[in-house]
C-alpha cells in the first residue's frame, strides 16, 4: 500500500498549525551542550518547587497507582467550589489549564466561527482556535497611550467582536508580557459583550498579583453567565509536573465542558497534591516572598545593564535586550542559563525571564552582562 498524502487527510485547521514550543528542559541542554548544573528560568515554574504537604500527599498514593483516578475529581472539585463560593457543578478540572482552554475551544468554536484575542497573548489561544477550524481575529496590543504598552487593548478587542464571534480570550495577567487589566475596565468590557459571546479570563498567575485594583473575576460569575475563569496549580503552587488546572463557570457551561473532558484527565497524584497545596498557606506565602525579592533583584539588575523591562505582575519579566534576542538567548544557553525567547509572540528583541532563587537570578544577570559585552 502506498503512503497517502497525510497533509490532505488532516483537518484543515491542523494543516498549518505550529505546535506549542515549551521552554528548553535542563536535560536537553545537557545533552546538546554538555553543560551541567544549568539554571532554568524559562517556564515560569516555582523555584521553590512543591510544598512539603503536597509532596507528602503525593507519596501516600504512590502504592495505589494501579487504580484509575477519581474520574469526577470529587474532593478537589468540592474544595475548589468552596474556595470560589460556587457549587461543585461550576468546576471543570483539567490536565493543566491548557487542557481546559482546549475544551472551551472545542465546545464553542468550529468552521465559520470566530474568536478574539490580543496580539502578544498566550500562544495556546491561537493553537486552540486554529485546531477547531475557527477564524482568529487578533487585536493589536496597546501602544502605551491608552494602556500599558504590549498589554490588551480592550477597545480594539471590542471592535473585532462580531456576529460570528463566540469566544474572547483574555489573559490577566498576560503571558509573556506580564501586563494586566484593572477591575473597572475589565468588568465593563465583560458587561458590554453581546449575549452570544463567551469570555475566557485566564488567571494562571493570579496568586502573584499584588495590585489593589486587580480583580478576582470568579466573583463576577453570578452576574456574568457568559464568563469562564481558568486557574492552575502549575505556577504559585509548584505542581507544574502534575498538570492540574480548572475552570469556574456557570454550571450549564461547565456541563458542556465536562462533556468533552477526557476521562480521568487529572491523575490521582495530581488531585491529592492539589488538595494538599490548598492547605499549605505557608508555602504559598514563602513563594510570594521569594518572588517579590527576586523580581526586584532582576529589574534592578537589568536597569544596571541599561536594559528596559515591561512592568510585570506575573512571576516573570520580559526584558528588551536592544537587539534580536536569538543570539543573546544562544549565548545564555552556552553559559548554562535557559530563558525564553519570545519572537513567536512578535517580540523579537525580548527575552522572558522567570523569577528564580537569588543565586539563580544573579547567575542570569552575570551571564547576561557577559553575553551582551
Amino acid at each position: 500500500m502506498s503512503h497517502p498524502n497525510y497533509m490532505e487527510l488532516a483537518a484543515p485547521g491542523v494543516r498549518g498549525l505550529q505546535p506549542y514550543q515549551p521552554g528548553k528542559p535542563l536535560a536537553e541542554l545537557e545533552r546538546e551542550y554538555g553543560i551541567h548544573d544549568a539554571v532554568k528560568l524559562a517556564s515560569n515554574e516555582n523555584p521553590l518547587g512543591p510544598g512539603a504537604l503536597a509532596v507528602a500527599a503525593a507519596r501516600e498514593v504512590l502504592t495505589d497507582l494501579s487504580r484509575y483516578p477519581e474520574g469526577s475529581g470529587y474532593l478537589l472539585a468540592e474544595r475548589l467550589a468552596g474556595k470560589h463560593a460556587v457549587t461543585p457543578a461550576a468546576i471543570t478540572l483539567g490536565n493543566g489549564s491548557n487542557d481546559v482552554l482546549d475544551m472551551i475551544a472545542r465546545v464553542f468554536l468550529g468552521p465559520g466561527i470566530e474568536a478574539v484575542y490580543s496580539q502578544h497573548a498566550f500562544a495556546v489561544y491561537p493553537i486552540a482556535v486554529q485546531a477547531t477550524g475557527a477564524r482568529a481575529r487578533v487585536a493589536p496590543a496597546a501602544d502605551g497611550s491608552s494602556g500599558p504598552a504590549y498589554g490588551h487593548d480592550l477597545a480594539a478587542m471590542a471592535e473585532r467582536v462580531g456576529p460570528q464571534t463566540r469566544l474572547v480570550f483574555i489573559a490577566n495577567p498576560n503571558n509573556p508580557t506580564g501586563t494586566w487589566l484593572k477591575e473597572a475596565e475589565l468588568r465593563a468590557f465583560v458587561d458590554d459583550l453581546p449575549d452570544h459571546v463567551m469570555v475566557v479570563i485566564d488567571e494562571a498567575y493570579f496568586e502573584y498579583v499584588d495590585e489593589a485594583d486587580y480583580p478576582d473575576s470568579s466573583r463576577w460569575l453570578a452576574e456574568c453567565p457568559n464568563l469562564i475563569v481558568t486557574r492552575t496549580f502549575s505556577k504559585a503552587y509548584g505542581l507544574a509536573g502534575l498538570r492540574v488546572g480548572y475552570a469556574v463557570s456557570d454550571p450549564k457551561v461547565a456541563d458542556l465542558l465536562n462533556r468533552v473532558r477526557h476521562p480521568f484527565n487529572v491523575n490521582t497524584v495530581g488531585q491529592v497534591a492539589a488538595l494538599a497545596a490548598l492547605d499549605d498557606s505557608g508555602h504559598l506565602e514563602e513563594t510570594l516572598r521569594v518572588h517579590r525579592a527576586g523580581m526586584a533583584q532582576l529589574v534592578s539588575g537589568f536597569e544596571r545593564l541599561g536594559l528596559s523591562c515591561i512592568k510585570s505582575v506575573g512571576n516573570f519579566v520580559a526584558v528588551d535586550v536592544g537587539r534580536p534576542a536569538a543570539a543573546v538567548y544562544e549565548g545564555l544557553l552556552q553559559s548554562g542559563v535557559i530563558v525564553r525567547p519570545v519572537a513567536n509572540y512578535e517580540m523579537p528583541n525580548h527575552l522572558r525571564v522567570t523569577v528564580g532563587l537569588p543565586e539563580e537570578n544573579q547567575r542570569l544577570l552575570a551571564a547576561m552582562k557577559k553575553v551582551l559585552a
